[in-house]
């Protein structure tokens, strides 16, 4: 099969990828989900952990809109903490 990749965290079944933004304040923690989404493989499954709400509420739309399919948006630790499944 030509043009295939190595296998993803979404195809195999294993876990995702963790990239752990707590800390960071929206707009910076887009930059930084950004660089890394643009240097994984084409459906790896990407867990983006936050706990800024503006980034919360903003990252998934950009993510959307840079191609990516964001599968989930989970509210953890009552409003205080997000994770963002995106896959590449």
């Amino acid at each position: 099969m030509s043009g295939a990749g190595p296998p993803s965290a979404a195809a195999d079944g294993a876990a995702p990828v963790v990239l752990d933004l707590h800390g960071v304040p929206c707009p910076l923690s887009w930059a930084r989900a950004r660089v890394r989404l643009e240097s994984m493989a084409p459906g790896t499954a990407v867990d983006i952990l936050l706990d800024d709400p503006r980034a919360a509420r903003d990252l998934p739309r950009a993510a959307e809109s840079a191609g990516h399919h964001v599968v989930a948006v989970e509210e953890e630790a009552a409003g205080r903490r997000w994770r963002v499944r995106v896959e590449v």
